[in-house]
């Protein structure tokens, strides 16, 4: 531990013990991330066990996910990544979708106490405290201030960014909470440079763990971060540092983070890897990335789901896309993110002027990296008019602006796999709120101290407020169907298919899995449909053809569910209405179940 008496920055901090009043403090402010928590995210604690704020969506998916990791290790002792069941007979494997087993590590605990659905809520709020706690700490060892550090964590963990994800579901992109502690360490990498030559072990060990974590929540982050850490890398040696090139103890401490990084890597990045190489993850179109584009306005915009603003924004500015769309980075954050870049000049500090160009840097890459492949105002994009000459020459009448984002999609290797560049916008809101909290620290070290309590909780409460969401009124209760009741007491092993076909690539299908036990042809494929789902898809298409019927006995199936739904195109309500008729026995089909919503028919037995 000899290191860490001469370490400085990340390393002291993580090294240095703490006194009891300060674990205090510590526990503190993780407890009032849990109480913010749960006000930013009402009523979702009168809902914990049985529902989700928000429609049914990709939120089911990972309940399923939950449920299933709680079922594969504790019930069944079986490896979770391979699902037989799904895509049967064929099965699926997982990393063709996010799994996030970082965020489920932190559920599953919760779902043996509670069941999956409570699992799944108890990791979004654990997230949401986590990533302020963990911003929190950097930045008071960046400043020496708990308060400075409390409001960049109040800042970083209520951004409307998170809000929107959490309306949608995805668990995987709320697990932020490791950003913080990378960009710690790597920072620290960035800046140190020892005398005797030895590499800084503990802001290594640090940028790994938070590089390794964030890859186990989300693959998106997980290159976004590769991609920012390096490009940040790559300025400072250029722009600001050029010696580094010479220093010892840069290379070392580099070498040492790849190589703790590289456990936790290989164990998030294998099977996507490996699927990669496969050609089952096939380049997004340019067409559906550029639509992802973030707009200008998209950073100054509020939420729609602000308490205050957001039914007016909603109703001015186009917000279509506002699950991808929502990255407001806050008025105050703004203010006191340029209070500190004007003040880090001034007398006293010198000290940040490193970081102040990191996290400007960070701000504007990763801002324009989000804006995606071409100018995007209001969610339309913005193209230059051409002379008439021009335009009949070309063809159209206008040229996009084109960004980098649209050479990186054409040249880079793993950029064309993101569909939605918007989310590089979350990293420009973890960099202000880094620096809102540089700048409060500067505040709060020029007041006095008789005003300085004051001053403190006015930001705290202006910024809470410029991103406090009204309640969410809608909630979606996760209970099984009557259907799927039923048949987790049938004693046949056949496979389960939906019909209409297209209902067997869904969400809510999969978690049904959990109920009812039996094989799914479908799944949740989302962009990637397996090869067996497009081989099969224009046949049973045609359901109830004789070619379907032998076809769906070919892949086992024993359970036909066609859905009782008037909104159904005419098409698809005859099909039902001819398998469940009077032509059903001529068919070899004979009903098993219905109820209101659904009815189930099987293939006769043979004599």
């Amino acid at each position: 531990m000899s290191g860490c008496k001469r370490g400085a920055g990340a390393e002291s901090a993580l090294c240095r013990r703490k006194p009891p009043r300060l674990i205090l403090l510590d526990a503190g402010a993780l407890l009032a991330y849990l109480i913010l928590a749960i006000a930013f995210t009402r009523p979702l604690w009168a809902t914990l066990t049985d529902g989700i704020i928000g429609r049914i969506g990709d939120n089911i998916y990972f309940i399923w996910l939950v449920g299933w990791f709680k079922k594969a290790y504790f019930s069944l002792g079986v490896d979770p990544m391979n699902v037989w069941f799904l895509n049967y007979p064929a099965g699926w494997s997982l990393a063709s979708t996010e799994i996030a087993p970082a965020q489920l590590a932190i559920a599953v605990p919760f779902a043996l106490l509670g069941g999956e659905t409570f699992g799944y809520n108890a990791a979004l709020l654990i997230s949401f405290a986590l990533s302020g706690w963990f911003c929190y700490h950097w930045v008071a060892s960046l400043t020496g201030s708990r308060r400075a550090g409390f409001l960049s964590g109040v800042i970083f963990a209520c951004l409307p960014y998170r809000q929107a994800h959490f309306l949608a579901g995805h668990l995987n992109l709320s697990g932020t909470q490791w950003l913080p502690l990378f960009f710690w360490g790597w920072f620290e990498i960035l800046r140190a440079d020892r005398a005797d030559g030895r590499a800084a072990l503990w802001p290594a060990l640090l940028a790994a763990l938070g590089l390794g974590l964030t890859a186990l929540c989300s693959q998106y982050y997980a290159f976004m971060l590769i991609f920012l850490s390096g490009s940040l890398m790559i300025l400072t040696l250029v722009l600001r540092d050029r010696k580094r090139f010479r220093s010892a103890a840069f290379w070392k401490t580099l070498a040492a983070f790849v190589v703790f990084s590289l456990p936790l890597l290989i164990v998030a990045e294998a099977p996507f890897l490996t699927l990669n190489a496969s050609g089952a993850l096939p380049d997004r179109d340019l067409s559906a990335v550029r639509q992802y584009s973030a707009s200008v306005s998209d950073f100054f915009l509020p939420a729609t789901t602000h308490f205050a603003w957001g039914g007016r924004v909603g109703s001015i500015f186009r917000r279509d896309l506002w699950i991808e769309s929502t990255l407001y980075l806050g008025v105050a954050a703004l203010a006191l993110f340029f209070v500190g870049l004007t003040l880090r000049r001034r007398p006293g500090g010198e000290r940040t002027r490193w970081l102040w160009f990191l996290l400007s840097a960070g701000v504007l890459l990763s801002a324009l990296l989000a804006m995606g492949t071409d100018l995007h105002w209001n969610e339309r994009p913005v193209e230059l008019p051409l002379p008439s000459a021009l335009a009949e020459r070309l063809g159209r009448g206008s040229l996009p602006l084109l960004l980098p984002g649209y050479f990186l999609f054409r040249f880079v290797p793993f950029y064309a796999k993101i569909r939605a560049t918007m989310r590089f916008g979350l990293f420009t809101g973890l960099f202000v709120a880094v620096g809102a909290g540089l700048g409060a620290a500067r505040l709060l070290g020029r007041t006095r101290r008789r005003y300085g309590t004051a001053l403190f909780l006015g930001l705290i409460l202006i910024c809470v407020l410029d991103f406090y969401p009204k309640s969410f009124p809608e909630r979606a209760e996760i209970a099984p169907r009557p259907v799927d009741l039923w048949l987790a007491g049938e004693a046949g092993e056949g496979a389960v298919m939906r019909l209409p076909f297209a209902l067997n690539d869904d969400q809510a299908a999969t978690y049904a899995t959990l109920i009812h036990g039996k094989p799914f042809v479908g799944g949740f494929f989302n962009a990637f449909p397996t090869a067996q789902y497009r081989k099969i898809r224009p046949v049973m298409e045609t359901f109830p053809s004789m070619e379907a019927l032998q076809l769906a006995k070919e892949l086992g199936v024993g359970y036909f569910i066609l859905e009782r739904d008037d909104a159904l195109p005419e098409a698809e309500r005859a099909a039902v209405q001819v398998a469940t008729g009077e032509r059903a026995e001529a068919l070899g089909l004979i009903r098993l179940y219905q109820d209101a919503d659904v009815i189930v028919m099987g293939f006769q037995e043979d004599e």
